[in-house]
C-alpha cells in the first residue's frame, strides 16, 4: 500500500456535501482514510470572480498506481457532477493529488508533488494540521 494525499475542494451548491460525498467515494473506491483535515473555508486563488471555497486535505492508503489514482478521482469528480467550463472557474468539487509515497513524477496527465502546493495556503494549512513534520521537510 501506498500513501497519498489528497486535496479537496468545493465553491457550489452545498460544498460540504460534496467534500463528503467525494471522501465516501474515495473510500468506495477502496482508499483507506487514515487522516482527515478540519475543512476550511477560503477566498479563491488566482482565480476568475467566483464563491468561497471549503477545503480539506486528506491523508489515505492506496493500492493505485499514481496513473491509476489520477483516473479514479477524475471519474469521482465527473460523476459528482463537476463540469470543466472555465480555467481555474467555480466548481462542485476538486481533488487534487498532493503527494504520493516519495514518488517525483511529470507525465502530460500528473505531476506529483503537486507543482503548485506550497504557494497554496488553502492546502499547507490543512496539510500541516494532519502532518506537521511532512510540511517541515516540504518546506527545506
Amino acid at each position: 500500500m501506498s500513501t497519498v494525499y489528497l486535496a479537496l475542494g468545493s465553491n457550489l451548491g452545498d460544498r460540504l456535501d460534496y467534500i463528503q460525498r467525494a471522501i465516501e467515494g474515495l473510500k468506495d473506491r477502496g482508499l483507506k482514510i487514515l487522516k482527515l483535515s478540519t475543512i476550511i473555508e477560503t477566498n479563491p486563488l488566482e482565480a476568475p470572480p467566483q464563491g468561497r471555497y471549503l477545503n480539506a486535505v486528506l491523508k489515505a492508503e492506496t493500492s493505485y498506481s499514481p496513473e491509476e489514482l489520477i483516473i479514479v478521482t477524475q471519474d469521482l469528480e465527473c460523476k459528482l457532477g463537476r463540469i470543466k467550463k472555465v480555467f481555474r472557474g467555480p466548481r462542485v468539487i476538486d481533488i487534487d493529488i498532493l503527494i504520493y509515497d516519495d514518488v517525483k513524477l511529470i507525465t502530460p496527465r500528473l505531476i506529483i508533488p503537486h507543482p503548485r502546493m506550497l504557494e497554496r495556503p488553502f492546502v499547507m494549512g490543512p496539510l500541516e494540521e494532519i502532518d506537521p513534520s511532512l510540511c517541515t521537510s516540504l518546506k527545506q
